[in-house]
């Protein structure tokens, strides 16, 4: 409207001058003079708005460079810039929510990890303490805060066993004796990077308490078993002594038989039970040797019934005949009295590098979850008369070589327990285990 009014004025004017000079020539360099000017005034006023709302817009592109999400443009236009204007707006109301969760996120995650009794102490690439939670500051320094020290000075407290697991990043379990009593911690650490950049993560718990309450447990359940046994062993074995004395006034041979022959069976009974706690509880080290696998199978087989599901492997492995065949021994007669008809009792060996999987599998009933989580625990047992030592034992003989042993129910139906066993070479080291 100005810009038309303006071009209308100059026309007029310049029609004016023209005919009051009589010079179309001056007429219109009188024109350009008016009409120059002007037209730069009306530009600048004409733009003046758009340019405030373009300077607006770089102006808090420049604050959300610098994380300043608070900055919001007004705008009355109605053309291309309004548009821009609501794509901002609507941008730095995106990252002020986005900035909001992450800011509680954070804020709930540092509440966990400082009430958390899990001693944790985070470093950078040159080994400086840059976090550090309230449970890592009362442990290592009285409360004190850590950030800046290394980590050498930050756990100088610590006893040595655990100093040196640190520094060397050794994670595991470790006795530490002094005090009253020996304390158990476990050490746990994780390197991952961060901006780019490498970090050290140390998570250091102690397990002395939750020792303790597995050990009476323990405890408990193992005097609960023994007293079970020894009661259901001594109280007929009682109660037939009686007998056996009232019988010994007459002549009844065949009843005072029977009653002795039951005690000689019961404590027959006890007498296995005590050997069985026995040989757990003194498990010799494996003695390793050369086994040639058809000639192990084939004596492996005189002492319990399988079918060999792949044929023997000719390269020699290196065990404890004699412990592994126990472990085997046990593993079968479990198949057999899992419910499984004696035809899918399977074994198989095959070589899985660096060592030897072996594997026993039936068509049984299976494990419940319940059970699988608790089968490889000692003195737990779903027999009525079972002493909760066999699998236990399997696994003691097995994880005594540096191997693994697990327990997985089959697809359809049974159960598949497989042992690992390393070369002696790799002994000691761990392995995935197929089921």
């Amino acid at each position: 409207m100005f810009a038309a009014a303006l071009v209308a004025v100059s026309v007029l004017l310049t029609a004016l001058v023209a005919h009051w000079l009589a010079s179309p020539y001056y007429a219109a360099v009188l024109g350009l003079v008016v009409t120059v000017p002007a037209a730069l005034w009306l530009g600048r006023r004409i733009a003046r708005p758009a340019t405030r709302t373009v300077q607006a817009v770089a102006d808090g592109i420049a604050g959300i460079k610098d994380r300043d999400f608070s900055v919001t443009i007004s705008s009355t236009r109605d053309d291309e810039l309004a548009t821009l204007v609501v794509a901002y707006n609507t941008l730095g109301s995106t990252l002020r929510e986005e900035r909001q969760s992450l800011y509680q996120r954070e804020l709930l995650l540092d509440t966990v990890i400082q009430s958390t009794p899990l001693a944790m102490i985070l470093t950078n690439q040159s080994g400086a303490v840059i976090y550090s939670n309230v449970a890592a500051r009362k442990l290592l320094a009285g409360g004190r805060k850590l950030e800046g020290r290394s980590l050498d000075r930050a756990i100088a407290t610590l006893a040595e066993p655990l100093r040196q697991a640190m520094l060397e990043r050794a994670e595991g379990l470790y006795t530490v004796v002094g005090g009253d009593d020996p304390q158990a911690w476990h050490l746990s650490c994780r390197r991952f990077v961060l901006n780019t950049k490498p970090h050290d993560l140390y998570l250091l718990k102690q397990l002395t308490r939750e020792f303790a309450r597995q050990e009476v447990a323990t405890w408990k359940r193992v005097i609960r078993v023994i007293a079970h046994e020894l009661n259901n062993s001594l109280a007929p074995i009682s109660s037939l002594a009686h007998s056996g004395l009232l019988l010994t006034e007459g002549p009844q041979p065949p009843q005072l038989r029977r009653i002795f022959t039951t005690i000689e069976d019961r404590a027959r009974r006890l007498h296995e039970f005590i050997d069985g706690y026995a040989r757990f509880a003194k498990l010799p080290q494996p003695r390793i040797d050369a086994v040639d696998w058809a000639r192990f199978l084939a004596t492996l087989a005189t002492a319990v019934e399988f079918r060999l599901a792949a044929p023997a492997p000719r390269e020699r492995a290196h065990f404890d005949p004699a412990q592994i065949e126990q472990v085997l021994i046990n593993l079968l007669k479990n198949a057999h009295e899992g419910g499984s008809p004696a035809s899918d009792v399977e074994l198989e060996v095959h070589q899985h590098a660096p060592g030897w999987v072996v594997q026993v599998r039936d068509r049984g009933s299976g494990m419940s979850e319940a059970v699988l989580r608790q089968a490889l625990l000692p003195f737990y047992s779903t027999k009525p008369a079972g002493t909760g030592l066999g699998l236990p034992l399997c696994r003691e003989i097995v994880e005594a070589h540096g191997g693994r042993l697990a327990l997985a129910n089959r697809p359809k139906g049974g159960l598949a327990v497989t042992v690992w066993l390393p070369e002696p070479e790799r002994r000691g080291h761990s392995a995935a285990v197929g089921s």
